[in-house]
């Protein structure tokens, strides 16, 4: 066990070891791409299956091209150096340079494309119906609102459209790749929204039809379609004329072109956006600024009244609005003054300007209809301001910044309080550890208790609080919402029980006269934050917001179900191909061999695809059952011959023996040949076992969402090309380590038992 844990360690200090080496590399000199005729020599990166790929052939012939299965991995090309450009639809490209402030989309477009909606052929009436849909969205204007609200050109938030679908009937099955922002992608509740998915739900609703999305890789999708796996297309997929050789295609329903994006040339990325005036003193130099407000807030009004210049963003969470400071989509953002301390002692490469912008009262919000509850509330915060209950809160949350939740005694039954929050940071409304806490989640607790009731939280957006109050989904709201004259013409109000102000901040490298004393870590020395504070940033954004550790968790009971389903699907199935092929009947003997060979020289993507889209075509199977009997008819080739080797290790005359003495063959085999034959296979085994759980990786060519798939689906949202990445190659590691230490366990215990058979004849 010592030994095994050795290696592992040891195999891991190699892996980082490699992986600092190769970070100290220099990288090769940038080449610097103003239009599409400086690539012509260039480093070039497109996605497999894509229209990327004819272009780079006819317009760049010279150049060295090199292939993707995601965006993703050309981005972190280009930023390993790897790579200067990645031909790419504008909606992509433009969706990452929001959140990747070095890059930038060459102007001049490579081409122009329609993009339609791919349907099966033969399948005539469907194509129809579509066209017809489309065809009205169209005239109606649909599609051009479609186009306005998702195909944004900054970070502010998405302005989505409930759409009812019919939830009995003949499923309409969409095939999209959702790593595709703002067309198709997973957002934070795990649901396939953007463009071209709220595009599928008008169809199906047009057509009274359920839907069911079907998220596999862009190059898996025509596969899928002709296979009949799915019924339509919709994600981006351009028109041309070697794919309507398999597929038909509806009318265009959005005119995309296909562009370059690179490295921002050095005259560009040395004139940051904020710094196009020179820094910023004070609260006048935001006049002409692009500012960051939270939807819903009171900065957004505010801002509108006393900047009319400026260009104003609204954001419908904190992490956004901090996200498009730090990533210079907006010159400064304004914010609630307490937690956004805790956010500059968090980050020091953040600063505020000194001063608040103005205050006002804080307080929680009821229905004017319900002024009882008002009155209790009012009754129980009086209550709590005389015995101390409340200074002990403000020490704790506000002074302190405290972040554990105190016991609260609640009732089990009866009437609950439903309360409206946004976990807009702490120290009023956060998210630890799954639950909410915070200064305001403590006092809607204990209000609930002074009452006798049980509390019921809503996690919502900031922007939905009031409405959600006034429409009786909440009974209460609290999440230091600001008493104003607008708000107070539609809720009522409780006595304040806080004063804040609000501030602006920005990126301290763009302000003159940064407000130190707001931040206590901010005097720390250098503009950029370390490689530490990188990290924890990273896996904030990365893991924690909108919960994407939820995706991680599913894709990694995914991997492991499918590893340890096929490992004893693949075993059984080699066992029994292992005695075809020691037969002494050739009829057994020839299948064993040829399904040993065909198996061992077929790639297992290409034997995943073949069994999904040609073996079960017209069956309606789980995608996941398809990965376990794909892996596990694999692992069965070779496991059939490392049966078969270890068997033949044994000296025959054991067997001879075994029957001399009274065995029968098949006792002989089980009681002698069988526990020495699992000895002498298990290294071998084991190293075939961990071979397989890697290859689970590319299970999202069948629209499986595993570890790797999940890792996609953050990257597509973040559009961070590394960390996601990290993270999945760690738990990996992990796993590949834990199961190498139970099979190391299992074979040591094998080793006892035989020993004390022996001892024991």
């Amino acid at each position: 066990m010592f030994k095994a844990r050795a290696r592992s360690a040891s195999a891991f200090a190699s892996l980082l070891a490699i992986c600092c080496l190769l970070s100290a590399c220099h990288k090769q000199a940038a080449l610097v791409i103003h239009t599409p005729a400086d690539a012509a020599n260039a480093r070039i990166g497109v996605m497999t299956g894509t229209t990327g790929e004819m272009i780079a052939k006819t317009r760049f012939p010279q150049a060295d091209v090199q292939t993707f299965d995601d965006i993703m991995n050309g981005i972190a090309a280009i930023q390993a150096g790897k790579l200067d450009a990645v031909i790419t639809s504008f909606p992509t490209a433009q969706q990452v340079t929001k959140k990747n402030a070095a890059l930038y989309v060459v102007p001049e477009p490579l081409d122009h494309e329609n993009t339609s909606i791919a349907v099966r052929k033969g399948n005539d009436k469907l194509l129809q119906d579509v066209n017809r849909i489309v065809s009205d969205f169209r005239a109606d204007g649909t599609l051009a609102s479609m186009q306005k609200r998702w195909l944004k050109s900054d970070l502010s938030p998405y302005e989505t459209v409930k759409i009812e679908v019919p939830e009995s009937g003949t499923p309409l099955r969409v095939g999209v790749a959702a790593t595709r922002e703002p067309l198709t992608f997973v957002d934070a509740d795990g649901n396939v929204t953007g463009h071209d998915a709220e595009l599928a739900r008008r169809i199906a609703a047009r057509l009274h039809r359920p839907l069911e999305f079907q998220d596999m890789k862009f190059l898996a999708l025509i596969p899928a379609l002709t296979s009949g796996k799915i019924d339509l297309v919709i994600s981006g997929m351009t028109a041309t004329d070697e794919r309507r050789k398999s597929v038909d295609f509806s009318v265009s329903y959005f005119d995309n072109s296909q562009v370059l994006l690179t490295r921002k040339p050095p005259s560009q990325a040395a004139a940051p956006q904020a710094s196009s005036h020179g820094k910023m003193r004070s609260p006048a130099d935001l006049a002409d600024k692009k500012l960051g407000v939270l939807m819903g807030s009171a900065d957004s009004p505010f801002a509108h009244e006393h900047y009319p210049n400026a260009k104003i963003l609204e954001f419908q969470s904190a992490p956004d609005a901090v996200l498009a400071v730090k990533t210079k989509k907006v010159d400064a953002a304004l914010y609630d003054a307490v937690p956004l301390g805790l956010v500059l002692r968090e980050d020091p490469s953040l600063a505020a300007m000194k001063g608040n912008l103005y205050s006002f009262n804080v307080g929680a919000g009821f229905q004017k209809q319900n002024p009882a509850l008002r009155t209790q509330f009012n009754s129980f915060l009086a209550g709590i301001r005389k015995d101390g209950v409340y200074d002990d809160m403000v020490k704790r949350w506000i002074d302190q910044g405290d972040t554990n939740m105190p016991h609260i005694e609640l009732p089990s039954s009866g009437q609950p309080i439903f309360v409206g929050v946004s976990d807009g940071g702490m120290p009023f409304v956060g998210v630890l550890e799954n639950h909410l806490v915070g200064f305001d989640v403590e006092l809607a607790t204990r209000f609930a208790a002074s009452i006798g009731r049980p509390v019921r939280f809503d996690n919502m957006q900031f922007a939905g609080l009031i409405a959600a109050v006034t429409s009786g989904k909440a009974d209460m709201i609290i999440s230091s919402i600001y008493i104003t004259e607008e708000r107070q013409k539609q809720i009522a109000f409780s006595d304040p029980y806080f004063e804040m102000g609000s501030r602006a901040f920005a990126l301290k490298e763009n302000l003159a006269a940064p407000d130190e004393g707001g931040a206590p870590n901010s005097s720390a020395t250098g503009e950029h934050p370390s490689f530490l504070r990188k990290a924890v940033n990273s896996f904030e954004s990365n893991i924690v917001q909108e919960k994407r550790y939820l995706l991680i968790l599913d894709g990694l009971k995914t991997t492991l179900v499918i590893s340890i389903l096929a490992t004893i699907f693949g075993t059984l199935l080699g066992a029994l191909v292992c005695f075809m092929r020691m037969s002494k009947f050739k009829l057994l003997q020839v299948p064993a061999r040829i399904y040993i060979d065909i198996l061992r020289g077929t790639p297992v993507l290409v034997l995943l695809m073949l069994i999904f889209y040609v073996v079960f075509a017209s069956v309606n199977i789980s995608p996941l059952l398809v990965a376990v009997i794909a892996f596990g008819m694999n692992f069965a080739a070779y496991v059939a011959e490392i049966f078969r080797a270890g068997i033949q290790s044994i000296d025959r005359g054991q067997s001879e023996a075994a029957i001399a003495i009274g065995f029968t063959p098949v006792q002989g085999f089980l009681h002698i040949i069988l526990p020495q034959t699992v000895q002498r296979i298990f290294p071998v085994y084991k190293g075939e076992f961990i071979s397989l759980v890697k290859m689970t990786s590319i299970v999202g060519y069948i629209a499986v969402q595993d570890l790797t798939k999940a890792s996609d689906i953050i990257r597509s949202r973040t559009f961070d090309a590394f960390f996601p990445l990290i993270i999945v190659a760690v738990l990996y590691f992990v796993i590949a380590w834990v199961l190498t230490l139970g099979l190391e366990r299992l074979e040591i215990m094998t080793k006892s038992r035989s020993r004390r058979r022996v001892v024991g004849q």
